[in-house]
């Protein structure tokens, strides 16, 4: 996916309320993919990347805590103008300390 992206991600930032609203549209998709329901699900750090191709919005790489110290990484991508919103892609079995990185 990283090859598709076309730019640079920016800086890695603190998540935020619309970060956490953004995990929470998909959520149900996280857990059929992870195939693991999740009682904890905090947005804790992201970044972000404007995309104008084929198709016009934002993909967003967002660190989120899982509980204890299991974490998940996350691409979700949101059409223009606050359009759909769709996970793109997510890959589990990360930490703190994992580098937020296109993958």
């Amino acid at each position: 996916m990283a090859d598709l992206l076309g730019g640079q991600f920016g800086p890695i930032m603190d998540a935020t309320k619309e970060i956490q609203d953004l995990c929470d549209q998909v959520k149900s998709d996280v857990e059929n993919k992870t195939t693991k329901k999740y009682q904890e699900y905090k947005a804790v750090k992201y970044r972000n990347h404007f995309v104008a191709r084929l198709v016009t919005g934002t993909i967003y790489l967002i660190k989120v805590h899982v509980g204890g110290d299991d974490y998940i990484h996350m691409f979700i991508f949101r059409y223009l103008n606050g359009g759909e919103v769709a996970l793109r892609d997510v890959k589990d079995h990360q930490t703190i300390d994992s580098p937020l990185e296109p993958f």
